[in-house]
């Protein structure tokens, strides 16, 4: 007896707000303009990006170019696919099973890279082809010698 005296006050509370929320979608009519109930938007952009993607290409060719030396590199070299190959081979003569296969799915994600990195170098020359046909500029070449400060 005593639950059904707060059950129902509640369920009528529920439905009389389901009531007076439906009647009040209900009284409009129309769909409200957009300009109503939206906040202003903000300024389309203008192009696609292809200017500013232009100034970047040589620093986007010399980054992809600085990966592809160091994954390539010997096994000297921090980074490089001969390295984790080396670290691989260690670890499987030791007889560290668990960590050979993890340096493995490391190996296979490197050599990988070095395949994405060769395909986005060659379509970068396509897009360099491109940028010089629509007569983009290009930013300076950075110097060899100097990083980018990352």
């Amino acid at each position: 007896m005593r639950t059904t005296r707060t059950v129902v006050p509640a369920v009528a509370a529920v439905a009389a707000l389901l009531a007076a929320a439906g009647s009040a979608t209900a009284d409009t009519g129309a769909t409200p303009s957009p300009s109503s109930t939206a906040k202003p938007a903000a300024k389309a952009p203008k192009g696609d990006g292809a200017r500013a993607l232009c100034r970047r290409l040589p620093t986007v060719d010399a980054r992809i170019d600085r990966a592809l030396a160091r994954l390539n590199g010997p096994a000297t070299e921090r980074g490089s696919v001969a390295r984790m190959q080396q670290r691989v081979t260690n670890a499987e003569a030791k007889g560290d099973t668990a960590v050979a296969t993890y340096l493995k799915g490391r190996l296979t994600f490197r050599t990988s890279l070095v395949t994405t990195l060769g395909q986005r170098s060659t379509d970068l020359d396509a897009v360099r082809t491109w940028c010089g046909t629509q007569h983009f500029p290009a930013k300076k070449q950075p110097d060899a010698g100097k990083g980018t400060g990352k």
